[in-house]
């Protein structure tokens, strides 16, 4: 008869050794854990590739040679909570593959994941979290910052350093990006810049430019954030398809200009948010009008707002659509300097009686007193309530005072457009950022 299976007992001598087999197999690492950074790079020769192995490595460092420093997505360098992790201040550097945590917490020092300086550097594919301001570019020109994923310290929004800052740098591209949880992307006393194809949620001002000619912005996804993209003395900025929906704030604005001249918004979309595009004294030069052209202005409470009636702007080609106020000008102005050309106003009541697509009669928009509350903001809480409905029904029935005309259009287009459907379509890029 075959003995029953009986289980092998080791002596506890053999089970101590055991142990220590498996605490010298750990040991290295734990030694890797901890491995400083900074030797590695300054042994490293310039022009040559430091390819870090799997593990955690202490910063903060510094690199001051043309060197390409990679972490095959499987090393971190860790900041410690102190400074900057990654300073480059060199020509030619490459920074990837990486994540990059824990830096410092000062505002006044600007801490970052990475801070770079110089020309034709290479920022790409790295995760940065827990990192007060993200990657900053100080007095760098034509780098490039592509694929990387940036998030913040967990803080208020204002609390926050921005996601990307670029400060007295020219040329850069900055491209498919994803930012969540930061503060702003901001361009400041920078031109020729492009940013292209990045996606910010989250945040406070998805894009805000700064005294900085030259910008390009294009293909954009700024969902979610306290206000869209804002531009004061920034001349020569060109806006274009541009996704900017979901403004979280009240007062916020998808697209705004203050103080800017022969600027360039076409092809954007831009859905519930208060104001869709705000005009202040922009143009600037009254001889550089910017163009607005051939954007979707969808279900917001104001379509385009100006905040005088300076005028000066070529409006052609936009799709207005079921905006609460078309058109707004505060301080009892009107919008009649402006020019105005083919647009297509969903309230626009007339008749195609020749099927070329353009209205027979100009559409004229007049304001009423459903406006009051933009000359008084303490009644904006009364927007669209029944008492300024029945006022607004009342005025236009019989009015009180004379109405005021904002908007002449020569030329209103009448062609459907499937709105719903292009809703849709930047609904499904909404949801591909959660």
């Amino acid at each position: 008869m075959t003995p029953p299976f009986q289980p092998v007992r080791l002596p506890l001598l053999s089970r101590f050794a055991q142990y220590l087999l498996l605490c010298c197999l750990l040991l290295p690492l734990a030694v890797a854990a901890d491995t400083p950074l900074q030797p590695l790079i300054d042994a490293a020769q310039p022009g040559s590739t430091l390819q870090l192995a799997p593990g955690r490595y202490s910063g903060p460092v510094r690199i001051d040679k043309p060197l390409t420093l990679d972490g095959g997505n499987e090393a971190v360098i860790d900041g410690g909570g102190e400074g900057t992790v990654v300073t480059i201040d060199t020509d030619g550097a490459r920074l990837s593959h990486l994540r990059i945590t824990g830096s410092g917490d000062r505002h006044n020092e600007l801490d970052a994941g990475i801070r770079v300086s110089g020309k034709f550097n290479v920022i790409k594919d790295n995760v940065l979290d827990d990192v007060l301001f993200g990657i900053a570019l100080h007095q760098s020109e034509y780098g490039i910052v592509r694929r990387n994923r940036i998030r913040s310290k967990v803080k208020e929004v204002a609390q926050r350093g921005d996601a990307i800052r670029i400060w007295y740098s020219h040329g850069n591209k900055v491209m498919q990006n994803r930012v969540e949880d930061a503060r702003d992307l901001i361009v400041l006393d920078s031109h020729d810049n492009n940013l292209t194809d990045n996606w910010v949620t989250g945040g406070r001002y998805s894009l805000h430019v700064v005294n900085s000619r030259g910008t390009r912005i294009s293909g954009n996804r700024f969902v979610g954030n306290e206000a869209g993209i804002f531009g004061l003395k920034a001349n020569g900025l060109v806006i274009s398809n541009n996704l900017v929906a979901e403004i979280r704030d009240v007062t916020g604005v998808g697209i705004g200009l203050k103080e800017s001249s022969s600027a360039v918004i076409e092809g954007n979309r831009i859905f519930n948010v208060t104001i869709g595009i705000a005009l202040d004294l922009s143009p600037e030069d009254e001889e550089l009008p910017n163009r607005v052209e051939n954007n979707l202005i969808a279900y917001n409470t104001v379509g385009i707002r100006f905040l005088s009636d300076r005028g000066g702007n070529h409006l052609n080609a936009n799709r207005f659509h079921d905006n609460y106020i078309p058109v707004a000008v505060r301080n009892g102005g009107g919008a009649m300097k402006n020019r105005w050309r083919g647009n297509f106003w969903s309230g626009y009541a007339g008749f195609d009686q020749n099927d070329d697509g353009t209205g027979d009669t100009p559409y004229e928009l007049y304001a009423y007193a459903d406006q009051l509350w933009l000359d008084y903001p303490s009644t904006q809480f009364f927007v669209a309530s029944p008492t300024f409905s029945l006022l607004d029904f009342l005025e236009r029935l019989a009015p009180f005072t004379e109405p005021r005309l904002m908007v002449r259009d020569l030329t209103p287009r009448l062609r459907e457009y499937d709105v719903e459907n292009v809703v849709r379509e930047g609904g499904a890029s909404v949801c591909s950022l959660c």
